[in-house]
């Protein structure tokens, strides 16, 4: 069964190859994935293979690095090295900053 993800063969329309600043966060995510896998806590086999794995709709409304902390986080979290609950906790800790993001939004 082809994935969301597979293109292959599929008319898709033009690529657009332009540039452009990344966020703080986008650098973040960079980062961690290159700590963890220097680490040997990641590797790119298991990102690959979480973001070929996320259903169709999540695949499509995703950005690039969103893409990827989703994949990083479920590995995380498979491999045990997180807990959901430290992760809520973490995320919950994030939102109450008066400058952290609020749930829902980018």
């Amino acid at each position: 069964m082809r994935g969301v993800h597979d293109m292959g063969g599929l008319q898709a329309g033009p690529v657009e190859r332009v540039e452009h600043d990344y966020q703080l966060w986008e650098k973040r995510v960079d980062a961690l994935m290159v700590l963890l896998s220097r680490k040997r806590r990641f590797t790119v086999d298991e990102l690959r293979k979480g973001i070929e794995s996320l259903p169709g709709d999540a695949y499509d409304r995703l950005t690039y690095y969103e893409r990827w902390i989703s994949s990083i986080t479920s590995a995380l979290i498979h491999r045990g090295t997180i807990t959901i609950d430290e992760l809520r906790a973490k995320l919950a800790d994030i939102e109450r900053r008066p400058d952290g993001p609020k749930a829902g939004t980018p």
